[in-house]
């Protein structure tokens, strides 16, 4: 009985979430215990109790706002994938398209998209169109880069034994080059789904009445720190949650890489 529960509690202490958790928990220590130790005024950094309080008060309201920041991190997440997968694919498949398209993105996010970001209002209004173009151009560059590198790290030996098999371009690229690129891409879009985030809290800095980007507006400007604090932490489990789904889904499609082989056997 007892061993039974000494490896039972070995197992919990080596589980995926325990570590970080515990590293949570110690942040949180550390931040109460700097507050106090050097006597920081709240309207600088709010105590943890105060941002419980703030969530305990204002929670509601923070899940309420969560849904259209969410909704619209989706919406660009999903736009990236839809836009960056297939382009990654013709960068890759022809250097003419590469000379001429990949330079074009390389530039393109030299430009700071708070600075762009009032034109999608002036165009598109303040409705959910400028949060999730926003969200899109912050996640699309990863997935293209990612994919290109996925892509093109195919062996050659590899297209060579394809075409020695006489296999078709459809099923060469269906059983050869997508499975061998997933994981690249899967990393591309860990990437974009938090960045898709910060996208859409960037569109509704410069144009919302909803979203966690409106309640940090309004927080810091009526000096609310710990809803401001509170509505960051919403943010950040948010991401985590989007980043924790893509890996799940990663797990599933490609549990024969050598990334996943390690979680697979231990589940096992």
């Amino acid at each position: 009985m007892t061993s039974k529960l000494a490896r039972a509690s070995q197992n919990l202490l080596n589980s995926a979430w325990i570590k970080p958790f515990g590293l949570l928990v110690l942040t949180v220590v550390l931040w109460d215990l700097t507050v106090r130790i050097f006597a920081i005024p709240a309207y600088l950094i709010p105590p943890p109790k105060d941002v419980a309080i703030a969530f305990w008060n204002e929670g509601g309201m923070l899940l309420r706002e969560a849904v259209p920041t969410t909704t619209a991190t989706l919406g660009g997440f999903l736009l990236s994938a839809l836009f960056g997968i297939p382009i990654a694919m013709l960068i890759a498949g022809s250097r003419t398209v590469e000379s001429y398209v990949y330079p074009l993105l390389v530039f393109s996010q030299s430009i700071p998209k708070v600075a762009v970001a009032p034109l999608f209002v002036v165009w598109f209004g303040f409705g959910m169109a400028p949060k999730v173009i926003s969200a899109f151009l912050l996640g699309f560059f990863p997935v293209v880069v990612a994919g290109v590198q996925g892509f093109k790290s195919l062996d050659p030996e590899m297209r060579d034994l394809v075409r020695s098999m006489k296999a078709s371009r459809l099923q060469a690229f269906t059983m050869v080059n997508l499975p061998h690129a997933l994981p690249a891409i899967f990393s591309g879009l860990k990437v974009s789904v938090t960045l898709a985030v910060v996208g859409a809290v960037v569109g509704e800095f410069v144009g919302a009445n909803s979203g966690i980007g409106f309640v940090l507006q309004r927080s810091i400007g009526n000096f609310e720190l710990p809803t401001m604090f509170a509505a960051l932490v919403i943010l950040a489990m948010i991401s985590v949650i989007l980043f924790w789904i893509i890996d799940l889904v990663e797990r599933f499609t490609v549990p024969w890489h050598a990334s996943q082989r390690h979680d697979f056997a231990a589940t096992a």
